[in-house]
């Protein structure tokens, strides 16, 4: 059986990908700026109204992967509430200044996540990394 996963930007959007057979939906803001960190009510109106595996792209912001503490505080935040509401994973990635995979921040949103016993799904970051190669090899280090 092929898993349908669809990036949805909406409730509305959420809903029609399940009754069009999705069997799970990454939620994001900003899918001009390439998915942002939705907001709160979006994710709880979304929890609420689909059944299927829902996944929330954790980013504060478009542009480069590169977060500063602010940034970094942010996204922490945002795996926590996504673990209240009862979302089924997150989607994250953090790059270094060199474009590198930052394996000290990942590994801490990864352990976040596991916490609330979130799964992770590392996002189009890699896509923009050095190394793919090296940077999946990074990623898959990280668990």
């Amino acid at each position: 059986m092929v898993l349908v996963e669809v990036a949805s930007n909406s409730v509305h959007s959420a809903i029609q990908a399940q009754k069009g057979g999705a069997k799970r939906i990454e939620l994001c803001g900003n899918l001009m700026e390439g998915g942002t960190t939705p907001a709160k009510s979006q994710i709880e109106l979304t929890r609420e109204n689909v059944d299927i595996a829902l996944n929330v792209i954790i980013r504060p912001r478009g542009g480069d992967f590169l977060y500063d503490e602010l940034e970094l505080e942010s996204m922490r935040r945002d795996i926590r509430l996504c673990g209240e509401i009862g979302c089924d994973g997150v989607v994250i990635g953090v790059l270094d200044a060199y474009g590198n995979v930052d394996i000290a921040k990942n590994k801490e949103l990864v352990e976040i996540a596991k916490e609330l016993n979130l799964s992770v799904t590392f996002h189009r970051a890699i896509d923009r990394s050095r190394d793919i190669f090296e940077a999946l090899e990074t990623v898959i280090e990280l668990g």
